[in-house]
């Protein structure tokens, strides 16, 4: 595999398109981990390249980022068969890394980093490293009434918010068989 650095300036366009579809955060512990996101924001703040990403707080994903202070993005860009991109999905989207292997259940080629230590993913090609520059719990009573009641149903006697990171772009790739 290679890689071939890139603007991010340049991919803004295809990480806005297909967020919503669902992009894959990847991070690293004692294995590796993917979920899929659907919310971020790619920016500048601080005058730095920045992706903020919310993780709820029940995911794996969560303790996962919280221990290494890191994780990368992984984008579909050109072609990618739809069963494959579905399997990814129900993967990566339906299931915990608790209890499975996920590049193994998923069917992922993982492509060592640049920086940190997570690494991308050759079928979603355009990969940010990303380090965690700021986190923060959702402040609940700020949150509309109607966005509380759409997204953070009570289960159980308990709600699920999310935790938002905010993360330095310190390298932006496309990987290449």
């Amino acid at each position: 595999m290679t890689k071939e650095t890139v603007r991010i300036s340049d991919y803004a366009g295809v990480i806005n398109e297909e967020l919503p579809k669902g992009i894959l955060m990847n991070t690293m512990g004692d294995k590796f981990n993917s979920m899929v996101i659907g919310w971020g924001h790619l920016g500048i703040l601080w005058g730095i390249p920045t992706f903020a990403a919310y993780v709820r707080q029940s995911r794996y994903t969560k303790e996962l980022v919280d221990a290494s202070g890191e994780f990368t993005i992984s984008v579909p860009c050109g072609d990618l068969d739809p069963m494959v991109r579905r399997k990814i999905f129900m993967t990566c989207g339906m299931r915990s890394g608790r209890d499975i292997d996920k590049a193994e259940a998923a069917g992922l080629t993982l492509a060592d980093p640049e920086v940190i230590k997570t690494p991308g993913i050759l079928e979603y090609p355009l990969t940010l490293e990303c380090r965690v520059l700021y986190a923060q719990d959702q402040e609940v009573p700020k949150i509309p009434e109607e966005i509380t009641a759409k997204y953070y149903p009570e289960e159980n006697g308990k709600v699920d918010y999310h935790t938002m990171y905010v993360a330095k772009i310190v390298a932006a790739y496309l990987i290449k068989e």
